[in-house]
């Protein structure tokens, strides 16, 4: 196994179990940020746990909860670890599950490694991309008792068709960009089917085949996206910045995310 790829797994695991403490407690230590979002205890656990484990390694980090370094700190990094604890923050608070932990490794602004780790249903998503693979596989217990890199585990994207194409997206609200990618797909397609997903699992749903495209026309910083992004890449898909045109890429020096297209 990957080094690299075997201390992102290792990391997000830990942190999911650090989460999970609080997320079985009656007190999540919700509070707002500067920019209104929401932040919790287990935020800043996940984000201790995994500075502890990546710390280590030769790769400097960005992380959604650190203090974020200027560009000219940063523009000089071949190599760089892409970190949101707790991704999906507002599932956490709403306790519906679908919240994850997000760890990516990225190289001259591309992913190569990413992991993603659902906490509560113990899913771990897990990708090389030099090696063209990514995989979903359920822990058994502790990590150190599930069987990882197992040909049964790999997922792929569904193959394409004309009659029906499954679009991420919310089922209650989206906004008039993502309305008229829709009506535009409705011309192509016989029928649209909206599947819905909280945080970074949106890109998992592609990734696996449970859906056909990800427009995401709102929003996201470089965490929300980058290990998504290598799980997507690894499996075949391609992440387009709607901006350039081309493959979105990482440690740019404005860390917000242009709207993108996953398919």
């Amino acid at each position: 196994m990957n080094s690299d790829l075997q201390l992102a797994i290792k990391a997000s695991v830990d942190a999911g179990m650090e989460i999970i403490k609080v997320y079985e407690s009656s007190d999540l230590g919700v509070q707002l940020k500067d920019d209104k979002s929401p932040l919790t205890l287990a935020d800043m656990a996940s984000n201790d746990c995994i500075n502890r484990h990546l710390e280590g390694s030769e790769h400097p980090l960005i992380s959604e909860e650190n203090k974020q370094l200027s560009y000219e700190d940063r523009k000089d990094w071949h190599t760089c670890w892409i970190v949101d604890p707790l991704d999906g923050t507002k599932e956490f608070i709403k306790r519906n599950g679908e919240f994850t932990v997000n760890i990516a490794l990225c190289q001259s602004g591309k992913p190569i490694l990413g992991v993603i780790y659902v906490p509560v249903t113990k899913e771990l998503y897990y990708a090389d991309v030099n090696k063209g693979e990514a995989y979903k596989t359920t822990l058994m217990g502790q990590l150190e008792n599930t069987s990882l890199f197992n040909e049964k585990d790999r997922i792929f994207p569904a193959e394409s068709t004309t009659k029906i194409v499954r679009v991420v997206g919310s089922r209650s609200h989206m906004n008039e960009d993502t309305l008229a990618f829709i009506d535009g797909l409705k011309k192509e397609h016989d029928e649209v089917e909206i599947v819905s997903k909280g945080s970074s699992l949106k890109f998992c749903l592609v990734a696996e085949g449970k859906a056909d495209v990800y427009p995401r026309f709102a929003p996201t910083m470089e965490w929300d996206t980058a290990a998504g992004h290598a799980i997507c890449k690894a499996a075949g898909l391609e992440v387009i910045d709607q901006d350039t045109e081309e493959p979105m890429v990482y440690n740019r020096e404005n860390l917000l995310n242009s709207y993108f297209l996953v398919r």
